[in-house]
């Protein structure tokens, strides 16, 4: 008898384009059809055939406490009780606005939005306004959302599915997005001699999530803020995944650094449908009503999804100490995976930073997307699927970081590693 998962993506596929919302939960990269989850509390998702797996996606980086957290299950229980959606001003939305300005020194103005792609795209339509410049610079990898100025070189789903742009980008849109190389100043910077006064903005994961997981290199941020400064240019950080994840106040927070723009997203919903994007106020009073920069949104500044976040950010403000907690589990996670490849004598290369982590199958340090796709992407597709046989729900991509949660104790990061030792050693069969 087939499974209850089965049935449903055959169902799905009748009326949903590939029997999925988002392509990379198609596992079209890893193989077999992807489950259908009827449950989610704590460490553990529960499929809707009965069989629970240890949470390593967190819907793709919100679930910082785990999932349904009771504090932010009260929250939204208690917003639901006084209304959906007002297409009016609510207090929440101040309050969730004051936060952010409170915990993320470079923003002192911010707008909600409903997902990070609204966010990246007003961010950039605000950053062309102000500098009164076309061209944007991204890197090749980081992926900012499914607007038509990012899908060049861009990563996660689009790395999944092999197609390095999509069709329906037009050549007048794609000739205003250059692209540079992750951890290479030299290719940013004649990017900028080539083009002196005609670039906008400067748009990057600053820890990149979205080609699996890279860390910027030591003063390649810093040489990325000095170029911008250097050429007009404004700089826009991309924290929608890190934005609250890395610290309490984004990946920002663990440097000197401070962006003129922001974009946020996933654990400011505290799973709940959101994004924002924010900065100095003088660049952003051009946001309409206050400027001449449109944009708008029928469901921004949801009453549901301030409370859950509002929720989530108390929660991070009463519990600074998360963030080592989760970093330890995220270094005896990478350890213990490194040591299994080692004695194995298998080729892998393991990223961490905070609670993410990425174990590529490849021979060499992953820098960039270059490196990023010497992986085995077959060999990734084994290792998936014999850690879903032990339990354990991994991030169905080679291109995409695995989330921790606060939830995780030390019992599941030995199972994790058991899973492991189990999974790679069924790669050396294949």
């Amino acid at each position: 008898m087939g499974s209850l998962s089965a049935s449903y993506f055959e169902r799905a596929q009748e009326v949903i384009p590939g029997g999925v919302n988002s392509p990379v939960r198609a596992f079209k990269s890893v193989g077999g059809s992807p489950l259908f989850i009827q449950s989610a509390k704590g460490a553990y998702l529960k499929d809707v055939d009965g069989k629970e797996y240890i949470d390593l996606i967190g819907s793709w980086g919100p679930m910082l406490f785990g999932q349904a957290h009771p504090s932010i299950e009260n929250a939204v229980r208690d917003a639901l009780s006084k209304g959906f959606s007002f297409g009016a001003p609510s207090y929440n939305e101040v309050l969730i606005a004051e936060k952010i300005v409170s915990m993320i020194p470079s923003i002192e103005k911010v707008r909600l939005v409903n997902s990070g792609t609204e966010a990246t795209m007003a961010a950039i339509r605000l950053a062309r306004a102000y500098t009164k410049r076309d061209k944007i610079i991204k890197f090749e990898g980081c992926y900012h959302g499914h607007g038509d100025s990012f899908l060049i070189a861009a990563g996660s789903g689009v790395a999944t599915l092999g197609t390095p742009d999509s069709p329906g980008v037009t050549v007048s849109t794609a000739k205003d997005t250059l692209t540079a190389v992750y951890n290479d100043l030299s290719s940013l910077r004649n990017l900028f001699e080539a083009n002196p006064t005609d670039i906008s903005a400067v748009i990057l994961e600053p820890v990149v999530g979205n080609m699996g997981l890279v860390i910027p290199e030591p003063g390649f941020i810093e040489g990325i803020q000095q170029l911008c400064k250097t050429y007009g240019s404004l700089l826009i950080f991309d924290e929608v995944m890190t934005g609250f994840r890395l610290s309490s106040s984004g990946y920002q927070g663990l440097t000197n650094i401070q962006p003129d723009l922001t974009t946020l997203g996933k654990i400011i919903g505290g799973g709940l449908p959101v994004g924002a994007y924010g900065g100095k106020a003088e660049i952003m009073n051009m946001i309409a009503p206050a400027g001449p920069v449109y944009q708008a949104g029928t469901l921004s500044g949801n009453p549901l999804a301030t409370s859950a976040g509002l929720a989530m950010l108390n929660l991070i403000s009463e519990h600074p100490e998360v963030y080592d907690a989760l970093n330890q589990k995220g270094k005896a996670l990478a350890e213990g995976i490194r040591q299994q490849l080692s004695e194995l004598q298998i080729d892998g290369f393991v990223n961490q930073i905070g609670s993410m982590f990425t174990l590529f199958f490849t021979n060499k340090a992953v820098k960039n997307f270059s490196d990023a796709k010497t992986s085995d992407t077959a060999k990734f597709g084994i290792y998936f699927r014999e850690m879903l046989n032990q339990g354990v729900y991994l991030p169905p991509s080679q291109f995409e970081s695995w989330f921790l949660s606060a939830a995780l104790d030390e019992a599941h990061i030995d199972h994790i590693l058991k899973a492991s030792r189990i999974a790679l050693e069924k790669t050396l069969m294949a």
